[in-house]
């Protein structure tokens, strides 16, 4: 499980320092793996190979979406929906937090490899060898620094984010 605080100001001009919750379960990443013709990995393999940069973007959002949820008061559920079934993901990424996380991680392959690795469970974790070869394939021999597909937009100062393993 990852923790992610996030620092960013609301659409009524109230600024906000709020923690935000990321995990996937075993369960979860099985799922997206299987139900992928070919498998996941490979999936995405392609995709790199392509350099089919819309359809990488919209899947890092989706699988941000996916880890979303809130950890349950005695901290034996990770919920991600609400009572009536609806996605908290939803609600989240109608917010100036997700806009912020979001252009984070698309501008810095670093914090990206950073949150993937926070959100697997921990005997699933990306080595560090692993990162640097998927990132290179992701965003070329600059992997690590900011120079990535998105170049052209200017991500929102957030050296005040904190990350923790929950």
């Amino acid at each position: 499980m990852l923790k992610k605080t996030i620092k960013y100001t609301d659409y009524n001009g109230v600024e906000r320092n709020e923690d935000f919750y990321f995990n996937l379960t075993k369960a979860e990443i099985m799922e997206m793996q299987m139900g992928t013709t070919g498998g996941f990995a490979d999936y995405i393999a392609a995709l790199v190979k392509t350099q089919n940069m819309p359809e990488i973007v919209r899947i890092f959002k989706d699988i941000v979406l996916k880890a979303y949820g809130e950890k349950s008061q005695d901290g034996k559920r990770f919920i991600k929906t609400d009572d009536n079934g609806h996605s908290l993901a939803k609600a989240f990424s109608e917010t100036e937090a997700f806009s912020i996380l979001y252009m984070e991680l698309a501008t810095d392959s670093k914090e990206a490899a950073k949150f993937i690795n926070g959100i697997v469970p921990q005997d699933m974790e990306i080595s560090e060898e692993k990162q640097q070869e998927v990132m290179k394939e992701l965003f070329g021999e600059g992997a690590g620094t900011v120079e990535t597909p998105v170049k052209a937009v200017q991500a929102p100062v957030v050296d005040n984010t904190q990350v923790t393993n929950s």
